[in-house]
């Protein structure tokens, strides 16, 4: 016959939570140190006897082996652990954990004893009394799981509160951390060429001055996530409007994850900027962009020892083969002469593309005249030995100059105009050099 109310004890109750438990840690957190009580379940494997309390904390809140990661967090983040382990108050939160393949909802709650010692509790739960819950707010989580990162800053009061990390949880934590201290920290996780933007952007007056009460204002950059990895993220302030507009500074701050659709945009970006830099016929630089590399070439052989050499050749006698055999034909000689030159410099340090009708042109990177010439004749002889539709042989002439100290683009380019020159008055399918 079940009991009444009234005849429970709590030495019974005691002792029935003792024998349920999954577990039960006292915990000093100034010591860095915990002892287990009680351990239970999967328990007993997953949590040591005593041991660091820090990596105790990393073990189950920053657990990130489930979405197939490594299982602790990247050394930058090391830092932030201890903050997440103190407490000033009883706290609780839900965190999954995945142990021999199997995922476990387990609720932690912190009790904090006196200041520095906590018990903890873990229960695990039974799946049937969460799946009701996930499957509601599963379009929800999707929309929030872009945000990996997010807290209320108050610049009045350099205090920070209300922090959630999306990667673990959604729910919030209370860590004390300085709103100063968290900016000179959180720098060493974005990428070292987008470090003085972020200083510049989440320093107080800057915030201060440029968002307006309402307003939200926010930049891209590279950030490590947990797992060290860097991942575009877009970084967000939002200003709260008050009554007081004057002396309240209070924001709520943001990490947008937008790593896949960045990647996407910059292969596009990418994908028409060759389309513009390409000459449409043959595949290989149109006249602006070698132009550019001509004059590039220069400014770094004026500044640097590198040795640079450039050459321009032209198809012999190319009017006659589109006079006799039409421009179809003339088109597709083109096509291959690009397609024998691009074959020959792949390898090579070398920056080559059409200049225009049938002269095309090259920069050989880290390449004296004398390797420069040698370059010209073995495209000479591949050219010479290649069986070309229709237009059966065909041979080009090249001119070749090495760029000096002094060169600006002009003396250089009319140099190698002047070989190029040489090499046509000279019999044509040769090579010359000034």
């Amino acid at each position: 016959m079940a009991k009444k109310l009234e005849e429970y004890t709590l030495e019974e109750i005691t002792s029935y939570i003792n024998s349920n438990l999954d577990a039960l840690i006292m915990v000093d957190a100034e010591a860095d140190v915990y002892r287990t009580l009680v351990r239970n379940g999967f328990f007993s494997d997953f949590i040591e006897e005593t041991g660091s309390y820090n990596a105790l904390i990393q073990k189950l809140w920053f657990h990130l082996k489930h979405e197939g990661g490594q299982e602790t967090v990247s050394k930058d983040y090391q830092v932030f652990v201890p903050k997440f382990g103190k407490f000033t108050g009883k706290y609780s939160k839900r965190i999954k954990i995945t142990e021999n393949d199997t995922t476990h909802t387990v609720q932690m709650t912190m009790y904090p004893i006196e200041e520095n010692i906590y018990m903890m509790i873990l229960d695990e739960l039974d799946s049937s009394e969460y799946m009701k819950e996930f499957l509601t707010n599963e379009k929800v989580t999707t929309i929030q799981n872009t945000y990996l990162f997010s807290m209320y800053v108050d610049l009045t009061k350099d205090s920070t509160s209300s922090i959630s990390i999306t990667e673990i949880s959604d729910e919030t934590v209370e860590a004390s951390i300085k709103y100063s201290d968290w900016r000179m920290m959180i720098v060493n996780m974005i990428w070292p060429d987008d470090q003085d933007l972020f200083l510049e952007r989440t320093e107080p007056e800057y915030l201060k001055t440029h968002i307006l009460p309402g307003r939200t204002s926010s930049f891209d950059c590279l950030m490590q996530n947990l797992e060290g990895k860097f991942i575009w993220v877009k970084l967000i302030f939002s200003r709260a409007e008050t009554n007081n507009t004057e002396e309240d500074f209070r924001y709520v701050f943001m990490v947008q994850d937008i790593h896949e659709n960045s990647v996407q945009l910059m292969s596009t970006l990418k994908k028409y900027e060759e389309l513009a830099l390409k000459d449409t016929l043959t595949d290989v630089f149109n006249h602006g962009r070698i132009e550019t590399e001509f004059n590039n070439a220069v400014e770094i052989a004026g500044r640097t020892d590198r040795r640079i050499s450039i050459m321009m050749f032209d198809i012999d006698f190319f009017k006659s083969v589109n006079d006799k055999y039409g421009h179809a034909v003339g088109d597709m000689t083109l096509k291959h002469v690009a397609y024998l030159m691009k074959e020959y410099f792949q390898k090579k340090n070398v920056a080559y593309g059409r200049w225009g009708g049938e002269e095309f042109a090259a920069v050989c990177y880290d390449t004296d005249i004398e390797k420069a010439k040698e370059y010209a004749e073995e495209l000479r002889k591949k050219v010479l030995g290649e069986e070309f539709k229709v237009a059966g042989k065909v041979t080009i002439s090249v001119g070749v100059t090495e760029i000096k100290k002094d060169d600006d683009f002009r003396a250089a380019f009319d140099r190698m105009d002047k070989a190029l020159y040489t090499a046509k008055s000279e019999g044509r399918n040769c090579v010359r050099v000034l």
